[in-house]
């Protein structure tokens, strides 16, 4: 059994106050082979929006906490980490700017030395659009144009181009390139998400919690994969992001075996820091499973 392990970084609310260097330099110690941040820029104060990860719809942490922008938390700890991947789970890309995103994505990269894995996904929340006066409706194909602009961009040199959502009227230099070029894994349970990281993606990341968690949607997941890509025997990066198993980590290490047999490729867990070794006691439980 191969399967990496990674842990969910926490850049908002309370647990702020540990500092997101000490927390990351601790995961990195304990570990864990990546860190994982997530993504929000604005809340408002009646969500509207369906959250597609629960079952009655509604977001499960509080809109007025604290929350420090993915970009900003990933610039601050890729200089104070050395080994551990470091992820995105995932960015919200059609409400950003695509050459600005690909510039920042390209830092990112350079700082921690070839080290970003960039999750990227179409978002729920139609009321963080509006405030990023971005355009909701469209975000499917939005994605796809900006993964395009994107990777013109982390060649050095982007433009001019045409697309439906954006152009650039003539060519521009775009530097310093990406040490690595970042894999890219698009996020989502839908169809259409599984579809576009077929397509356009080198992998998927998948959200479960231990009481949903669902090995079929899995196998399922990279089967539809394959199909889109046209390509029944390739391999794609599955990354499950596992909500819940800070507190129920035995019961998720006796679930690694079957995860990888399904095809994840990478867990990214919540860690407790209850106390200061959680991060260093759960990569030891499940280290104990994938030996």
């Amino acid at each position: 059994m191969s399967i990496h392990l990674g842990a969910k970084l926490p850049h908002s609310g309370p647990l702020l106050r540990l500092g997101l260097v000490t927390m990351a330099q601790r995961l990195e110690a304990a570990g864990f082979d990546s860190i994982w941040v997530s993504d929000h820029v604005v809340f408002p104060h009646e969500v509207r929006s369906r959250y597609p990860f629960a079952a009655d719809g509604r977001p499960t942490w509080a809109m007025d906490a604290d929350y420090i922008e993915p970009v900003v938390a990933l610039s601050a700890i890729a200089p104070a980490t050395s080994r551990a991947e470091l992820g995105v789970s995932v960015l919200i890309l059609p409400m950003r700017n695509p050459v600005l995103f690909a510039k920042q994505a390209a830092n990112i990269d350079v700082l921690s030395r070839g080290r970003l894995a960039l999750g990227v996904g179409v978002g729920w929340l139609r009321e963080e659009f509006e405030a990023l006066d971005a355009n909701f409706d469209a975000r499917g194909e939005v994605l796809d144009e900006w993964l395009e602009i994107a990777r013109a961009c982390w060649t050095g040199s982007a433009g001019p181009y045409e697309g439906r959502h954006y152009r650039l009227p003539e060519a521009i230099y775009c530097r310093p390139v990406p040490t690595r070029v970042p894999p890219v894994l698009v996020g989502g349970m839908s169809r259409r998400a599984i579809e576009r990281a077929g397509r356009v993606a080198d992998g998927w990341v998948a959200q479960f919690s231990m009481d949903d968690l669902d090995l079929a949607k899995v196998a399922s997941g990279i089967a539809g994969m394959r199909k889109a890509a046209g390509d029944d025997r390739r391999e794609f990066r599955v990354v499950a992001r596992i909500t819940g198993a800070d507190r129920r980590t035995d019961e998720l290490a006796g679930r690694l075996g079957d995860l990888a047999a399904a095809g994840a490729t990478d867990v990214v867990i919540d860690v407790d820091w209850s106390h200061d070794g959680g991060a260093a006691q759960a990569v030891e439980t499940l280290r104990a499973a994938v030996a």
